[in-house]
């Protein structure tokens, strides 16, 4: 296929790099910023760099849209296609109904985390494919299965549900380990030595069959004391401190109800 990725962010880095390697070829890179938009090219065996929208003599048969979600919306307002192109979105959240306004259109959406300095397996990636009809359907998940072995058929309403859950997997647990961070720096303890309970934690929730079942510490526990000494100590970070108390009450509330 002949594809043009709108956007240059790490969900286009990533993909477009992935579709090339697999012997489609990526035609033109858009970015709002031309500088990003020739990083990216460059990485492609030969793609074009533009700043425009007016793909409409473009020999691309799928074009990618792969910017911030709150972009979207206005960005295919502007956009200007060849007729019969498909078009898809690589958001985990908004509607395909979002793209209605063309004729072939689908969503193409990676349930991954993307950072443009990572490198990634994307063979393991999970790829969640929804179309407005059979025929791109068929394409997106010939796309998705050239890069990926695991590709679903997802509806917007599922695909929704699944992005909520991976913002507590990814995001939160990330910003939880920040805090951690923050904790052992403050005072000048090395990070590091929480590693292998984190990797160990991670493992073991994964081993199972439901995370809550294999749930360790103070709140599963009960354990009161720990607990108000480690709230004590948070004292100082009222917002730290009022995470610490709603996590350990939910965790309390997940252990009764198993």
């Amino acid at each position: 296929m002949n594809i043009t990725f709108i956007g240059a962010g790490n969900v286009a880095w990533h993909l477009a790099q992935a579709l090339d390697s697999a012997g489609h070829t990526v035609q033109q890179v858009y970015s709002r910023r031309l500088q990003s938009a020739v990083q990216l090219a460059d990485q492609l065996y030969n793609a074009e760099p533009t700043q425009s929208l007016d793909f409409s003599r473009s020999k691309a048969n799928v074009f990618f849209i792969a910017v911030p979600d709150q972009a979207i919306a206005s960005l295919v307002t502007r956009l200007q296609l060849p007729v019969h192109a498909i078009l898809v979105h690589t958001s985990g959240t908004l509607p395909i109904e979002l793209l209605s306004a063309f004729e072939n259109t689908g969503v193409f959406y990676p349930l991954q985390t993307f950072s443009k300095a990572k490198a990634l397996q994307m063979q393991q990636v999970p790829f969640c494919i929804e179309a407005s009809n059979p025929e791109t359907e068929e394409v997106l998940v010939s796309l998705a299965q050239d890069i990926s072995r695991t590709v679903y058929l997802v509806s917007s309403a599922e695909r929704k549900v699944l992005h909520v859950a991976a913002v507590f997997a990814c995001n939160f647990t990330n910003h939880l380990l920040s805090i951690a961070y923050q904790i052992t720096l403050q005072e000048n303890l090395e990070f590091s030595l929480l590693e292998p309970l984190i990797r160990e934690t991670i493992n073991k929730a994964l081993a199972g069959e439901n995370p809550a079942s294999v749930q360790t510490g103070p709140a599963v526990r009960n354990d009161t004391s720990t607990m108000q000494s480690h709230l004590d100590y948070l004292s100082r970070s009222p917002a730290e401190k009022e995470i610490y108390q709603l996590i350990s009450q939910n965790i309390q509330k997940v252990s009764r109800e198993l």
